[in-house]
């Protein structure tokens, strides 16, 4: 019989402590993260995320279209050949190293900046098969945060398994948003 109270007491103080120190810490509040990543039924793969940043839309937007400066968006191994930005539109040469593939694959892509905000990214030439990428910012909260959606459909030139890229994609995608997130807020914070 007096167990049972204490079993219940000690039960509440753990959810009262544990509702302090995540609210505290700001996880009560926190908006989460959407990402899916499959293969695409015309061979490659196909990602969509919906990602909140603590910074508003023009601070990414800023770090988007700084494309001399896109591997540090990254957590892999890549660099800028040649960028050009001619009429609006940036052609960015990058060279990527992947530890699925061996050597160095080429991604020339051409940008463009929508007069919606949204930031578009088709492949021009390299080795890839389809490169498509689009973000579309919008303001959240007080202005100060951005809700982003994210589409992204590629294939490359590989005998890599399309479930393999799948699975590497999640985690580079994974990289890439808390990176930008990080380098969003630093930059807002200035």
């Amino acid at each position: 019989r007096t167990a049972c109270p204490l079993v219940l007491l000690a039960g509440g103080a753990f959810g009262l402590l544990l509702f302090i120190v995540t609210d505290g810490m700001g996880m009560a509040a926190a908006p989460v993260d959407v990402l899916e990543v499959a293969a695409a039924s015309g061979g490659g793969t196909r990602a969509t995320a919906q990602v909140v940043i603590a910074a508003p839309p023009i601070v990414v937007q800023r770090l988007l279209t700084d494309y001399p400066h896109w591997p540090d968006l990254f957590d892999m191994r890549m660099h800028v050949a040649a960028v050009s930005v001619h009429d609006g539109v940036a052609t960015t040469d990058l060279r990527i190293e992947h530890p699925l593939m061996p050597g160095e694959r080429r991604l020339v892509t051409e940008s463009r900046v929508l007069p919606s905000g949204s930031l578009v990214t088709d492949l021009k030439g390299g080795d890839f098969k389809r490169y498509h990428r689009v973000w579309k910012l919008e303001s959240t909260g007080e202005g100060n945060q951005t809700h982003a959606d994210f589409e992204l459909e590629v294939e490359v030139e590989s005998f890599v398994p399309d479930w393999l890229i799948v699975i590497a994609m999640r985690q580079e995608l994974e990289a890439h948003f808390r990176i930008l997130k990080q380098k969003a807020l630093e930059h807002f914070k200035r």
